[in-house]
């Protein structure tokens, strides 16, 4: 099976929750916005393993342009694609902006500010994560499906020693992508909260 269309089967079933609409184009549904970034970097991560036809190249020619859309969800249709409501308007607005913007990743939600902090971090995490290589790729897809495995666990998967573990997840910047997603996580449940709370008792009559 293709690496993406395995990967998108593992979070659903298609074309409810995911869809390939085009050759080189792709719209999944989370339902939970605080995995937003894991699941995007892993997708990254499955895409830059593609390898070249030389094998001694280290670096995959592919890449894949990501736009995240966070809101409300008003209608449930029998395809993802059919999907017109806030978190997919955002994630389509944003996405035409990426090109023009010269970044790979970014979010588009209703909260401006955390848009605005996120997507500081996605650009500068793009200084790395665009450069992957492909045994890169394939160390931080491993530690996102395993997040609770140590760096023995995931050596031994990889068929590798642990210190040469370390230096892949050092060049990988992993810890850095494990603080940014701290940080997202943290914000998008308080604003969460927030906006829960403040329609929960709203006044009615």
């Amino acid at each position: 099976m293709n690496p993406l269309k395995s990967l998108l089967s593992q979070w659903g079933t298609s074309p409810k929750d995911w869809e390939l609409v085009w050759g080189d184009f792709f719209q999944l549904e989370i339902k939970s916005p605080q995995e937003a970034l894991t699941k995007a970097w892993a997708i990254k991560s499955t895409i830059k393993q593609v390898s070249q036809v030389r094998k001694d190249k280290k670096n995959s020619p592919m890449d894949v342009r990501l736009a995240i859309g966070i809101g409300a969800k008003t209608y449930d249709g029998s395809k993802v694609s059919e999907s017109n409501d806030p978190a997919f308007v955002n994630s389509g607005e944003r996405f035409d902006r990426l090109k023009k913007d010269r970044v790979n990743m970014a979010i588009q939600s209703p909260w401006e500010e955390l848009d605005k902090e996120i997507n500081l971090y996605l650009k500068l995490a793009g200084i790395f994560m665009d450069s992957w290589t492909i045994s890169s790729a394939e160390l931080v897809l491993l530690y996102l499906q395993n997040p609770e495995a140590t760096q023995e666990e995931i050596g031994i998967k990889l068929g590798i020693k642990q210190n040469s573990v370390s230096g892949r997840w050092s060049r990988a910047k992993i810890d850095e992508m494990i603080e940014i997603n701290r940080v997202f996580q943290i914000k998008i449940n308080n604003l969460l909260l927030r906006s829960f709370l403040s329609k929960s008792y709203w006044p009615t009559l």
